[in-house]
């Protein structure tokens, strides 16, 4: 610490990313990437963008790409805004439209980036407990509430909401801000972006980074009305005017454009988690239904910590939370086939 930070920086409490390791021969499952490279359309219009152009300034209300993702979900141009992956849309709608006198609420086990937006913003919050298998249920957020913002499929559990239990949650609070943040919707939930229609309190969230694969190209965006819209463009204008680079708006258009590989590479990962949860339970796992790209789940005989140190004794990495309720279960990101099974094969050697 030093005496020249600033008392938020001295009371900030970092959210802490997965571990990129640099190791030999790694099986690395522990971040929620694809296994699958983005599409060729895509890694082509990044190459052709990396010319004298980049001496320019992007332009910095994404207009093309806005106009291209407001085509692929069917809604106008001013209702989407996009930043710098996920994580950057959702710090803007956390000091947009987040902060209010009455608490905001989110799960106790959900996205760790949470409760770290909430002591940046200085905003009030509450947790509501899943239930005892690991289920957000909506009734129990029928309380006072400033605004709500939910994962869905939540994470690190990958269990999803149905649509009609999104419209029951929004009918119940028709007056607050409702983030819904949809990184992994793709693997198999049903997206909310159909309610923005009519309920003009949703802001929908999604990312690139996962089933498109294009996670080190940092593109996110949010789906809502336009007022919804305005607060966060306000927020980034006071921030970052330029967010995304012209690359990154290229290769993002070209990924959306390419809807067969996207198709494919989605329905990829949905058969390699299948795979991987038969294969975990023969080992006499416990997986939770996940509808993402990763599934969570534990040994009844095993401390959860030591399975993950063992693993990566043997060059496999899944990731460990050490919270409360969670401690004994692993994060498995779906990975290929050939990943799958030394991962499965290392612990048939650790459990013996």
């Amino acid at each position: 610490m030093s005496r020249f930070w600033s008392s938020l920086t001295h009371e900030l409490r970092p959210y802490v990313p997965g571990e990129q390791p640099r190791m030999a021969d790694l099986v690395k499952l522990n971040t929620n990437e694809s296994p699958f490279g983005p599409s060729p359309h895509a890694l082509e219009a990044i190459r052709v963008e990396a010319a004298d152009t980049l001496r320019l300034y992007p332009d910095p209300q994404a207009t093309a790409l806005r106009t291209v993702l407001a085509a692929y979900h069917r809604v106008r141009p001013e209702q989407v805004f996009v930043g710098n992956g996920s994580d950057e849309v959702l710090a803007h709608a956390f000091a947009a439209l987040l902060k209010h006198e009455a608490p905001l609420l989110f799960p106790d086990i959900t996205y760790s980036f949470y409760p770290v937006y909430c002591r940046l913003f200085g905003i009030s919050h509450e947790t509501v407990l899943l239930d005892e298998v690991m289920q957000i249920r909506v009734a129990d957020y029928r309380r006072r509430a400033g605004a709500i913002i939910l994962a869905n499929p939540n994470a690190p559990t990958g269990i999803a909401l149905s649509r009609s239990e999104i419209v029951a949650l929004l009918e119940d609070h028709p007056d607050v801000p409702v983030v819904v943040d949809e990184a992994y919707v793709d693997f198999g939930a049903e997206t909310a972006i159909p309610l923005v229609a009519s309920h003009r309190n949703l802001l929908v969230v999604q990312t690139m980074s996962k089933s498109r694969a294009l996670a080190g190209l940092r593109v996110g965006y949010a789906i809502g009305d336009a007022d919804l819209i305005e607060a966060l463009t306000r927020v980034k204008d006071s921030f970052n005017s330029y967010p995304l680079g012209r690359p990154a708006q290229a290769g993002a258009i070209a990924a959306l454009e390419d809807e067969a590989y996207f198709q494919q590479s989605r329905i990829r990962v949905i058969e390699g988690r299948e795979r991987l949860t038969r294969g975990l339970k023969q080992a006499g796992f416990e997986v939770l239904p996940s509808q993402a790209n990763f599934v969570f789940a534990r040994h009844p005989a095993h401390d959860g910590a030591a399975l993950a140190a063992a693993l990566r004794q043997q060059a496999v990495i899944v990731r460990h939370f050490g919270t409360a309720r969670i401690s004994d279960y692993l994060r498995i990101t779906v990975g290929t086939d050939e990943q799958t099974d030394r991962l499965l094969s290392a612990l048939s050697r650790i459990l013996g």
